[in-house]
């Protein structure tokens, strides 16, 4: 506790000083953004969501410098500090918890933060993964340019989420089958499950199923460890259930690859390393965080076995079948977004007429300073979570609208955040540059409400005789999907500087 207290005097006696006076070293990054001189966009829903696809405002430029700081250094510090403690609190075992591997696990995500950002050789890997994601957005514009037409152009008729989104989660899905059928998927799951085995020291199932969350979705991960989930222990169990809340499935990626970089195939490779990179930096904080609120106290086997799932009798039939699988999960983000956008409207509207009634209208718009002009969800949500943004080092100007995003993802999901994120973007909101990249990565996973019950449904089919203990976990594996985020965005921030 004593610590605690020095190094949070010291990140406040930091901001007395000059940033350039503690800067340890400027090196090129491609991760600062440019402000570019534009009016703010209409708020208009045609606007809005042309903004989303087309012409964004804040653009991520791979030509500007950035710095590691002290201040950075100490406000990350300060922010995984706060984060572990909050995880602490809720232990079930606190005198059992391993804080080697606790330790090891937040190395491993500062090592794969600065590798990604610094590492010639493994920057080159991501930016490489995430040019074939980007072809895999133009594939599928061909695809739907038969089936829309005309419809697609945004010049014309603006952005139609349905038609330039949703498709590539029916594409993506038929490409990760047919790629599951051919064992490349297994190939890589068993080498990334291996390396986590061995410095995590954890049981060959729960590391397969953390490993298999960076590509697969919550239910389809455990699928690889199916034979096995009935005889987890509960250390193991939460740990499936957060790995799948931290990390974000192929098919939404792709999808918020689309959305974030816009038409322009710059953006849209920087936005994918990004996505790409936050997804692999949850799965070790998503073992951090599980071990620190159910530690293990049972003898693991660590033998590494994938159990055989068919996806079809051929490559065609592989395709079909994921094809079909991705127009379900298509049309289920659809009807989601649909009803939760709905819902925010209602809400909102309630609100408005409150602000109205009470004057708290234009009291909300001076203090936001004109980004919040009314009472809404949104500005509850960003000023009740600002505390947390500040602590892991978002700039003060910006913590209400990281609030924000982190309040819709957790509440509705990480799908209407990365769309606010999008329009924030559009309509240069963001003061600093750095609360952008942050909040790309704090988005990352499907920690939100809705999740519990999808895991509940979907492992529990898997291991009925685990569905009670799926459902007692379902808020602890909220919180440390959660964290896990939070982790990845506070050492991204610490390193941006």
């Amino acid at each position: 506790m004593k610590a605690l207290i020095l190094l949070i005097s010291l990140t406040i006696i930091s901001f007395s000083f000059p940033v350039k006076s503690f800067a340890w070293r400027k090196t090129i990054t491609d991760t600062v953004v440019r402000h570019e001189t534009r009016p703010v966009a209409s708020s208009s829903a045609a606007q809005t969501n042309k903004g989303l696809i087309s012409g964004t405002s804040q653009v991520v430029s791979t030509d500007m410098g950035g710095g590691f700081t002290l201040i950075s250094f100490l406000r990350g510090i300060l922010g995984m500090t706060v984060l572990i403690m909050i995880t602490w609190l809720f232990s079930s075992n606190r005198k059992a918890i391993s804080w080697k591997v606790v330790f090891t696990g937040l190395i491993i995500q500062v090592l794969l933060a600065v590798s990604i950002l610094y590492i010639p050789v493994i920057r080159i890997v991501f930016e490489y993964t995430g040019k074939v994601f980007v072809k895999i957005l133009d594939f599928t514009n061909e695809g739907s340019a038969f089936l829309f037409g005309s419809l697609l152009d945004t010049s014309r008729f603006g952005s139609i989420f349905a038609f330039q989104i949703l498709p590539t989660i029916i594409f993506f899905s038929a490409l990760t089958s047919l790629l599951f059928y051919w064992g490349i998927i297994q190939i890589i799951v068993y080498g990334l499950a291996w390396m986590m085995t061995k410095a995590l020291k954890l049981s060959g199932a729960e590391s397969l199923s953390v490993a298999g969350n960076i590509f697969l979705g919550q239910t389809e991960s455990p699928l690889m460890i199916k034979e096995y989930i009935p005889l987890m222990n509960k250390s193991e169990i939460l740990l499936v259930m957060i790995g799948g809340m931290a990390t974000l499935a192929g098919g939404v990626l792709a999808a918020y690859i689309g959305f974030l970089g816009g038409s322009d195939p710059a953006q849209r490779l920087i936005f994918a390393k990004h996505l790409l990179a936050a997804s692999v930096m949850a799965a070790p904080g998503a073992v951090v965080v599980s071990k620190i609120l159910v530690p293990q106290t049972e003898e693991i086997n660590s033998n590494i076995n994938i159990t055989k799932e068919k996806v079809g009798n051929n490559i065609l039939d592989a395709i079909s079948n994921g094809t079909i699988q991705g127009l379900k999960l298509a049309a289920n983000v659809a009807a989601m977004l649909l009803v939760f956008l709905a819902f925010i409207a209602f809400i909102n509207y309630i609100l408005l007429k409150l602000g109205q009634w009470t004057d708290l209208n234009a009291m909300i718009d001076h203090i936001s300073h004109h980004r919040y002009h009314e009472l809404s969800l949104q500005f509850i949500l960003g000023y009740l979570l600002a505390p947390i943004m500040w602590l892991i080092g978002v700039a003060k100007q910006d913590i209400a609208l990281v609030g924000q995003l982190l309040g819709e993802k957790i509440i509705m999901t990480e799908f209407i955040g990365y769309i606010s994120l999008a329009r924030m973007k559009t309509d240069a909101l963001f003061q600093d540059p750095k609360s952008m990249i942050m909040a790309t990565y704090m988005l990352c996973g499907f920690a939100n409400f809705a999740s519990i019950g999808i895991q509940i449904g979907g492992i529990g089919s898997l291991a009925p005789n685990k569905r009670s203990l799926l459902a007692r976990y379902g808020m602890k594996a909220l919180l440390g999907g959660t964290v896990a985020s939070l982790l990845s965005a506070t050492i991204i921030g610490m390193i941006l500087g």
